[in-house]
């Protein structure tokens, strides 16, 4: 036994310093652990410059990257959902609205406008992931019926760029009559004859894939991209069976027949315009005497007119 004892003090810890690094200067890419930075990944329009893994993009951003100098006219912006049903489920979906409204800058979850792409006139709907999922409701229902009509009166082609978790649930049967809705405004669209092109991104599922989203005249979507109507989980739960690799991605889809073309967002723009002048869109540009000149295809094409598979 030792003959004299040691007091024990407990060690004190310094505060720790802080970081004279400001947060959100850097993000690590989910597939290759690459760290970017910030302002270099949003050069590449989200994409990994490593492995081009396709991070998500705001429907503000899509639009940014799609129409010539980032210009648009949007239209139906201030149209809101005046929650029908009153619904309740952890906190009332007024609530849910308002607090979507606060974090995206939006009143729903997609974006109509018209601009031009390398000189194309058309009309674009890009969907907003994170106003509740990218969801379908009223609005959205609306909002893109509305294009589409606006397109027919004004002979242009249209473009909807699908983000989205399917149907939105607290609007019930009223977000369900949308597909029809869509739908039948598209019959009409396609009996004008006027182009009509969905682009599908991650992920795409539910009633907006039961929809819209795969009746374009060209399907085209972004490297693996998720994209179905019920989730991998729900479908092995049912059919008790594993399912195959890569299942519902949008390059087992395009091996598949469901899709037309599998595009990297850095060159989605110009296979955009590829396919409208396929399509015989014009590009509009700007005569020497300041006035609108045609141009990359006949003013008035022949009959028939060549049409997307």
């Amino acid at each position: 036994m030792a003959w004299f004892k040691k007091t024990r003090k407990p060690r004190s810890v310094a505060p720790e310093k802080s970081s004279r690094v400001p947060e959100g200067l850097w993000v690590k890419c989910p597939r290759c652990a690459q760290i970017i930075y910030n302002k270099d990944l949003a050069a590449s329009q989200m994409v990994c410059p490593k492995c081009a893994f396709h991070h998500r993009l705001s429907a503000a951003d899509r639009l940014r990257t799609l129409f010539d100098d980032g210009v648009w006219e949007e239209f139906d912006r201030h149209l809101v959902s005046t929650d029908p049903l009153k619904f309740v489920d952890t906190r009332p979906y007024r609530d849910r609205l308002l607090a979507s409204v606060g974090s995206t800058g939006l009143k729903d979850a997609v974006i109509v406008g018209e601009g031009r792409i390398e000189g194309i006139a058309g009309i674009v709907a890009a969907m907003e992931y994170g106003f509740i999922g990218g969801s379908m409701g009223v609005v959205m229902g609306e909002k893109i019926t509305r294009a589409l009509e606006r397109a027919i009166d004004r002979r242009l082609p249209v473009i909807v760029v699908s983000c989205s978790g399917g149907a939105r649930m607290m609007e019930g049967a009223l977000s369900l009559m949308q597909m029809a809705k869509i739908c039948a405004a598209l019959a009409r669209f396609d009996r004008e004859r006027l182009p009509y092109i969905s682009v599908l991104t991650d992920p795409t599922t539910g009633g907006v894939t039961a929809s819209f989203a795969m009746l374009g005249d060209l399907n085209i979507a972004e490297p693996g991209a998720l994209i179905g109507f019920a989730g991998p989980r729900v479908i092995e739960q049912t059919i008790r069976q594993k399912l195959p690799e890569g299942f519902q991605r949008s390059e087992f889809l395009l091996e598949h027949g469901m899709l037309d073309l599998v595009v990297d967002r850095r060159e989605l723009k110009g296979i955009l315009a590829r396919s409208l002048r396929f399509m015989g869109c014009c590009s509009v540009r700007t005569s020497e005497s300041g006035g609108l000149s045609e141009t990359d295809a006949p003013s008035e094409p022949t009959e028939p007119q060549v049409r997307m598979p």
